[in-house]
């Protein structure tokens, strides 16, 4: 089995640097058709989504494409609302199948919110550019921001994915005016401490396989440098809604 996870770690982070799709909307779902435990499964695709998007910060930050301040408003409900879920996870002792139920129809409706995200994105940031408000450019909604953080930090704990596609439009409907490059540089910075604190407050609770980690990372760096080198060359506007649209029937089946 440790070719199938290298060779799952290829292609999700060729498809993640080809499109720019989250890792966790494709790796989690892969690692439960493995047969890995679904809360194994969220746990080790949460360091792996940590790991994975450092890099994209060193360039993003680099080329001044992060603005800090909202990435620290973000983080302040994140980070706060994801040890908050972990800590209920594990107080809360649920029997094994009820948690792992939990966390299976968690990960559909993330799945299925998702893929409406990637499927519709240009349709939905052209409603918010018309309907949202024009602020100054350097206009912060504190509490808003805060807030989406929060909602960001409970989605993404319990089921691993959903910071990249809803962050980015959550992020866009409270700053309209931000450059796209600054919007995605943001994204993933606050991607990081987020899957960071997540990811090892499932390792705390047993959730996590650092043999498996470390195969689909093996797999997944180079991965993620050739689909970036190839982007320009796919036509990324087919094989987007191809992606979205297998992530909404997994979800869908997930919890149904």
């Amino acid at each position: 089995m440790t070719l199938g996870y290298v060779v799952a770690g290829l292609s999700v982070g060729f498809i993640v640097g080809l499109t720019g799709v989250g890792g966790g909307s494709l790796m989690t779902p892969i690692l439960l058709w493995f047969g890995i435990n679904p809360a194994t499964a969220v746990g080790t695709d949460l360091l792996y989504a940590c790991i994975t998007k450092m890099g994209g910060v060193a360039v993003h930050h680099k080329h001044k494409h992060i603005d800090w301040r909202i990435t620290g408003y973000l983080a302040m409900g994140s980070v706060p609302a994801s040890l908050i879920t972990v800590l209920a996870l594990h107080y809360l002792k649920l029997d094994p199948k009820v948690a792992n139920g939990l966390i299976k129809v968690m990960l559909g409706f993330a799945l299925m919110l998702t893929a409406l995200a990637i499927l519709f994105k240009p349709f939905i940031l052209r409603q918010l550019a018309r309907l949202v408000p024009q602020r100054p450019a350097d206009h912060i909604p504190v509490s808003a921001t805060v807030f989406t953080g929060v909602v960001l930090g409970v989605i993404v704990t319990l089921s691993s994915i959903g910071a990249g596609a809803l962050g980015t439009l959550a992020i866009f409907a409270l700053y309209p005016l931000l450059p796209t490059a600054r919007l995605v540089g943001t994204e993933i910075a606050h991607a990081v401490p987020l899957t960071l604190v997540a990811g090892l407050g499932h390792a705390s609770m047993g959730n996590m396989d650092y043999s498996l980690l470390g195969q689909l990372l093996i797999g997944s760096l180079p991965g993620i440098w050739l689909g970036s080198h190839m982007s320009r060359r796919v036509a990324e506007q087919w094989l987007r809604p191809m992606l979205a649209i297998m992530m909404a029937f997994i979800g869908a089946k997930l919890v149904m």
